[in-house]
């Protein structure tokens, strides 16, 4: 996350906002948070912004305060994927495998809304990584949780049926009034699949009358449908 970086800000606003969305990092001994506060810089995104890229290096631990943050995959062919999205409270998987690696990144990561993240220079973490069983618990704890949640993403992507996985991503994406605000193109890449697959099971599902399409996105018109038939193809 180069652009919008701020210089470093020992013990200000960056500090508080760090300690208040991550509260397991009030467990490190006082000399470590001291070394973390004095050495954490803040970056800020705007939306739309890429905050890091395939075969950019990696220097910072990042640690989000604001915002989204979606981390995807890019195929050759131009294809695309989200792996997952980073939200306030939530480090990048990504991130961290490549510092602990020495690796650049694979995938890119786009601001979604504006983004604040509190950035934690390379030295520093493998300082607090090597010293503090606490930092240790934080990072490795981080890094399960999102293991999980990509082996569900493998497993719907070789198991799953597109149909269902389409059905259950609009609940997920839908806000409260129904509305999806998301083109085929970017659906198909919530799925890692082609637009006009997208396209054809979205025309299904509008013909069964448990979608909308509208300009620019969609609206749900029965949900219980569309969680009943994500549920029953998921069996």
């Amino acid at each position: 996350m180069a652009e919008g970086r701020d210089p470093p800000a020992p013990g200000g606003a960056v500090t508080l906002a760090l300690a208040a969305a991550f509260p397991a990092l009030g467990r490190l001994e006082p000399r470590d948070r001291e070394l973390l506060e004095q050495g954490v810089a803040r970056a800020a995104l705007p939306a739309g912004a890429v905050a890091f890229e395939p075969g950019a290096a990696c220097e910072h631990f990042l640690l989000l305060l604001a915002g989204s943050v979606r981390v995807e995959l890019l195929s050759e062919s131009g294809r695309e994927i989200v792996l997952y999205r980073v939200e306030p409270g939530e480090t990048c998987v990504l991130t961290t495998a490549c510092l602990l690696a020495r690796e650049r990144y694979g995938a890119r990561a786009v601001a979604e809304t504006e983004a604040v993240a509190a950035l934690v220079p390379r030295a520093l973490f493998e300082r607090l990584l090597a010293s503090s069983a606490a930092f240790r618990d934080f990072v490795f704890a981080a890094q399960a949780s999102r293991l999980t949640t990509l082996l569900a993403l493998v497993e719907e992507v070789a198991f799953g049926r597109l149909d269902a996985r389409l059905a259950r991503r609009l609940l997920e994406l839908a806000g409260a009034d129904g509305a999806v605000l998301l083109t085929h193109q970017a659906l198909a890449a919530e799925l890692g699949t082609a637009r006009e697959v997208v396209s054809r099971l979205l025309k299904d599902l509008e013909r069964r009358g448990w979608i909308r399409l509208e300009r620019g996105g969609l609206a749900l018109l029965d949900r219980a449908a569309l969680a009943a038939f994500a549920a029953a193809a998921a069996r």
